[in-house]
């Protein structure tokens, strides 16, 4: 076991950053992990194709084709995003490539004369079982004796671009790997480009209940309609792998146990549904095809992403982190199925009580890890942190990525600093909890309750403070979580404590957001959410009212396991909303028409129309 760094210590998990090295978190493990071997991992073959039995680890078309008909290496996932005057290329393989990170790339398809690298990080995985083990028998108690791999994680910058211009790029063959495809990506805009430019805007979006956003989105990007994809959190929805395993909850608006299975759409039920589970393996709603959820969290996390290639390997996908990419799971439910299994090894069976902890969980699969490897956004090179906070430049707009799950006063995931009691420097384990996270940047003297202290408030300040209105007259900030919503929960005050009067001092203009699962678009707002009537022109149509008020939309509709949200019995749509759709999946479309106009649209997953349209116009001085 690894010794307690002093960063962990003093609560704060700070990624490791070097010129040679991927980030690395930090992950407390004083304390053993005692679940499943094979923790909430794969019951079946992980290889490329799998073995046919169950439910296959890699369902979509692999990003490169084998060069082999039975192939133990391959690339599964290619993402996109910005780096300053450049991208990043990042894709992922089960094994190591036993060379640097390669990319070529050039102006010409035909001529990639130039190669760029990078660097690698690696996560443990599962595995299959042990060769002795009988094919197809996955019995609980050989379960106990899987063994573990890791997934390698490539990411390989290109700087130095030319603005707004298509570039080529392939991804060379290595270690049993064919080359990819010949590719190709557009870099942003200069700051203070006019040309008008669309975004595509999503929240909440896993593979179940998607297909029509991914659709729309996909349309929007074949037709280029849209430069890149800005994905405000919960991602995949990986932690929600034990949906078809616990009981259902009288509170919960949709059940997902029982054998039967229900895709989205009227189409006959594929054929992989109807492959036997793995002997041992609880009867679930989990398939390959999207629509339901695996009990699988690394496989969900795989399938989202190979999912996506369509989108990841053409427009740049920016992400931030919401609640589901904290752990493994965020909750026990009836019978305590979870505590027995993640923390007693005891599949099928309950417990006596909820007691999940930071440690149930195994480390792969704590403190946003998977999401801190799967991605790679430009923390690093704007002053940020990672992937949880960021901003960039595109046109006449400037977009900044703000972390609502961590790394503020009274944040919903927090450190250990706020579980220890006085006296300790340490929580034990019963003291935590299973989606304890952050800090990722420091604490100035450890004042947890005080937001000034923070490095992500100090950073957002001054990050706010450098924009040149001039060049970039839009500013646009997204965070997971709303600050205000006619579903009110309690985190909503703290994240305007945190970041409100801040906001509104650098005059933003628009502050987007999820978590909720549904599309609402509310009044512009002032402090303590007054609505600022006189910068409503109409319904359609507000006007910004700089260091007075903002627009929010809380645009969570994407589409997920757990449904879209409803008000509850008795609830009342609150007088700060002006629009409110509880049925219909899609994304948003943001346009930037010129320095003072922007337009925003709700795009239906259904049929791809108009569910709402907002038109936002800066007054001229």
């Amino acid at each position: 076991m690894q010794a307690i760094t002093a960063s962990v210590v003093a609560g704060v998990f700070l990624l490791a950053r070097s010129a040679e090295t991927a980030p690395a978190p930090a992950i407390d493990d004083r304390y053993p992990y005692t679940g499943p071997a094979v923790p909430v991992g794969d019951w079946v073959d992980p290889t490329v194709q799998g073995n046919g039995k169950g439910f296959p680890r890699l369902v979509e078309p692999p990003a490169v084709q084998p060069a082999t008909a039975n192939p133990s290496n391959n690339i599964n996932v290619i993402a996109l995003s910005y780096v300053p005057n450049g991208v990043n290329i990042h894709y992922q393989t089960p094994f190591g490539l036993g060379v640097d990170p390669t990319v070529r790339w050039g102006t010409n398809p035909q001529k990639l004369g130039c190669l760029a690298s990078g660097n690698t990080s690696t996560q443990v995985l599962p595995k299959t079982p042990r060769a002795d083990v009988a094919d197809g028998d996955f019995g609980t108690a050989t379960i106990a004796h899987l063994l573990a791999q890791s997934q390698f994680f490539h990411d390989v910058p290109i700087e130095d671009l030319k603005a707004d211009t298509t570039y080529y790029y392939q991804i060379p063959a290595a270690n049993g790997t064919t080359a990819s495809e010949v590719l190709s990506f557009t870099t942003a805009r200069a700051a203070g480009d006019p040309s008008p430019f669309s975004v595509a805007v999503l929240n909440d979006m896993g593979y179940t209940n998607a297909r029509g956003t991914f659709r729309e989105i996909s349309k929007a990007v074949d037709a280029g309609e849209v430069a890149f994809a800005w994905h405000g959190g919960d991602i995949s929805y990986a932690d929600d792998w034990y949906s078809g395993i616990l009981p259902c909850a009288d509170d919960w608006p949709v059940c997902y146990n029982g054998t039967s299975t229900e895709l989205p759409g009227t189409g006959p039920v594929p054929p992989e549904y109807k492959v036997p589970l793995p002997k041992g393996e609880v009867p679930n709603q989990g398939g390959p095809q999207g629509g339901d959820m695996s009990v699988l969290y690394e496989s969900n996390w795989d399938l989202w992403q190979q999912w996506t290639n369509n989108l990841t390997t053409r427009v740049p996908y920016m992400v931030l982190p919401g609640n589901h990419e904290a752990a493994c799971a965020e909750f026990d439910g009836p019978g305590n199925v979870l505590t027995a299994y993640l923390n007693d090894d005891k599949s099928n069976a309950t417990a006596a009580k909820s007691n999940l902890t930071y440690y149930s969980c195994p480390p792969s699969q704590r403190n946003f890890t998977a999401y801190q490897h799967r991605f790679r956004m430009p923390g690093r090179e704007t002053g940020g942190v990672g992937n949880f906070w960021y901003s960039f430049d595109y046109g006449l707009a400037h977009f900044v990525a703000i972390d609502g799950e961590t790394d503020y006063a009274g944040s919903p995931e927090w450190p250990f600093a706020r579980d220890v009691k006085e006296g300790e420097t340490l929580p034990t384990t019963g003291q935590t909890f299973i989606t304890d996270s952050g800090p990722f940047g420091t604490v100035e003297d450890g004042k947890i309750n005080d937001n000034k202290a923070y490095a992500q408030y100090k950073w957002f300040k001054k990050d706010l403070a450098s924009v040149d209105r001039t060049k970039t007259p839009w500013l646009i900030v997204m965070s997971h979580r709303p600050m205000y919503s006619s579903q009110v929960s309690s985190y909503q005050k703290v994240i305007r404590q945190a970041f409100e009067e801040l906001m509104l001092e650098h005059h933003a203009d628009a502050y987007l957001s999820g978590h909720i699962h549904w599309y609402e678009r509310l009044f512009p707002l002032g402090a303590n959410g007054t609505i600022d009537a006189t910068s409503i022109k109409d319904n359609k149509t507000y006007y910004t009212n700089p260091g007075k008020s903002m627009t929010h939309i809380i645009n969570g509709m994407a589409g997920n396991i757990e449904s879209h949200s409803t008000l509850s019995a008795g609830a009342e749509v609150l007088n700060i909303t002006a629009v409110l759709d509880q049925e219909h999946y899609g994304f948003s479309k943001l346009t930037i028409i010129n320095s003072t106009a922007l337009k925003w649209e709700f795009i239906k997953g259904d049929d791809g129309s108009i569910g709402d349209e907002l038109t936002l116009i800066k007054r001229r001085p």
